[in-house]
């Protein structure tokens, strides 16, 4: 018996479920991007083809990912308008360079660069004693950030915070999903919730983040030395690449005198 094709969404359907993550009325999107309400249902019922412009202008108000711009374009119709552009293409010379300055100044300090699905893209020396913490599996391509953090056989053996931390991790996780529509972080969310220890954590409402301006991330290691970091993340400004747009560089910081004196 041969399965029968999904059908594509019509950029109706997407458009109402961009809305409803953006938690948007029909009225108040409209208002939003100065067109009649009567036209964006028109244009949500398929009763209205839109202009290319319209519909990257409704997307523009809607906040939607560059990916999934592109899909709503699909569906209206219309060719795909941001490129995905591997990271070691030419044009990407300079995001690069400027990717390598980040991560080398910030040695000995562990850096590293991720893409949406929190895929380590590339690394700084700093995080080298870290990855000899994570089990060889864990480590295969893609190495998944997350997953090497919350794994039973990864990091998650280190963290003395762990409940707070996994907590953390898992809220931004969610909403991170709330704005995207990236099945691979869905699956990436489900997988690890069903780690028992974040199972356990999860399920805790005793948990309560720490009384701190940020939440350190704190380690034990085998020989008892104790180290806490806090982190930033840096993306590129008004991307118009799929690939850039995706990116984030986290950099840890020392959240201590202690740790300070570690990385010098």
């Amino acid at each position: 018996m041969t399965a029968t094709p999904a059908t594509p969404p019509r950029l109706g359907e997407l458009l109402k479920l961009w809305r409803s993550r953006r938690r948007l009325s029909q009225l108040e999107l409209a208002s939003a991007a100065g067109v009649s309400a009567r036209h964006l249902s028109f244009v949500e019922t398929g009763r209205s083809k839109p202009s290319r412009e319209m519909v990257l202008h409704l997307a523009e108000h809607l906040d939607v990912p560059l990916r999934d711009r592109n899909a709503m374009l699909t569906a209206a119709g219309f060719a795909p308008v941001y490129h995905e552009s591997p990271l070691d293409a030419p044009e990407l010379a300079s995001v690069r360079q400027a990717i390598e300055v980040i991560l080398t100044n910030h040695e000995p300090r562990p850096a590293f660069v991720i893409d949406g699905a929190w895929n380590l893209i590339e690394a700084n020396a700093g995080i080298t004693a870290f990855l000899e913490l994570i089990a060889p599996e864990l480590l295969e391509p893609p190495l998944n950030v997350i997953r090497a953090s919350l794994h039973p056989n990864g990091l998650s053996r280190y963290i003395v915070n762990f409940d707070e931390y996994a907590a953390h991790v898992i809220e931004r996780l969610r909403r991170q999903l709330a704005t995207t529509s990236d099945p691979g972080l869905a699956a990436l969310l489900d997988e690890v919730c069903a780690y028992p220890e974040v199972a356990r954590t999860i399920g805790d409402a005793t948990v309560l983040p720490p009384p701190s301006a940020v939440l350190p991330m704190h380690f034990r290691l085998d020989d008892g030395t104790e180290l806490r970091f806090f982190s930033t993340m840096t993306v590129f400004g008004s991307p118009l690449d799929v690939t850039i747009a995706e990116l984030a560089i986290e950099s840890f910081f020392p959240a201590d005198d202690v740790t300070a004196a570690v990385f010098v």
